[in-house]
């Protein structure tokens, strides 16, 4: 069975996967504009509080995903209030200047989360691609695995899921269960049949759409459009992962 998993910023649009069916939502902030970074705690209390599993990204400004001690010693910070919250669990990343995984780091992301709650999940974010581009992929999935992670996202190092299919099947392969390989980056309705069929796990998805606000921004408040989460789209996505399980269930 493929997962479901809608990146989200706010409450109002955590209601939207809840209730077209989607299994999790990922929270952060400032997506379109940074490609996310950790939201408040209230923000995560409200998310919460929708009832979907949310899992929290912590990431403590955009950029390169290098980390110094007093921004490392943030995000841990961030990521046991998340889980102390009632997050599900945390999407952490921490790369080493010569592209690999910042070992030590995600151990202590991890430590950090799974101290406020044993079972908190901890996902992998797309820092990954970083290192699956440098031709680390397949050793960082048994890292992953040591570190005790849960699952993975990932475009196969491409710039959209789809392209990635190749290194994604690749990537399943390695991990044979003991890590969820999740596909996502630039993911469309139309992909979600052939990235099931690379033997992923789950697919991720935003499915932003822009409001338009016509009233209250002045010239410091940044442009007009706001970012919500299309009901429509995700309506569709879910649609679309239940005919993939559909189809992979057996016959009788």
């Amino acid at each position: 069975m493929i997962a479901l998993e809608i990146a989200v910023q706010d409450a109002t649009g955590a209601r939207v996967p809840a209730d077209a069916g989607a299994d999790r939502v990922e929270l952060c902030a400032a997506l379109g504009a940074t490609g996310g970074v950790t939201p408040s705690a209230a923000m995560i209390e409200a998310v919460v509080a929708v009832g979907l599993p949310a899992h929290v990204l912590i990431r403590c400004r955009p950029g390169p995903f290098v980390y110094d001690t007093d921004e490392l010693a943030v995000m841990c910070r961030d990521a046991q209030r998340a889980v102390r919250q009632g997050a599900a669990g945390v999407v952490v990343g921490a790369l080493t200047t010569d592209r690999r995984l910042d070992l030590p780091a995600m151990a202590r992301l991890r430590d950090a989360a799974k101290d406020a709650n044993p079972v908190a999940e901890v996902t992998c974010h797309r820092a990954i691609d970083v290192v699956i581009g440098a031709g680390g992929g397949l050793v960082a999935v048994d890292d992953l695995i040591n570190l005790g992670t849960t699952r993975v996202l990932t475009s196969g190092g491409a710039s959209r899921a789809l392209d990635g299919a190749d290194a994604l099947a690749q990537l399943a392969r390695r991990a044979a269960g003991r890590l969820q390989v999740m596909a996502g980056g630039g993911v469309r309705l139309g992909d979600i049949a052939a990235l099931a069929a690379t033997g992923i796990d789950a697919v991720h998805l935003s499915a932003r759409a822009f409001q338009r606000a016509d009233d209250g921004t002045g010239p410091g408040g940044g442009p007009g459009d706001v970012e919500i989460t299309s009901a429509e789209i995700v309506r569709a996505a879910a649609q679309a992962v239940r005919a993939v399980t559909a189809r992979a269930a057996p016959a009788g």
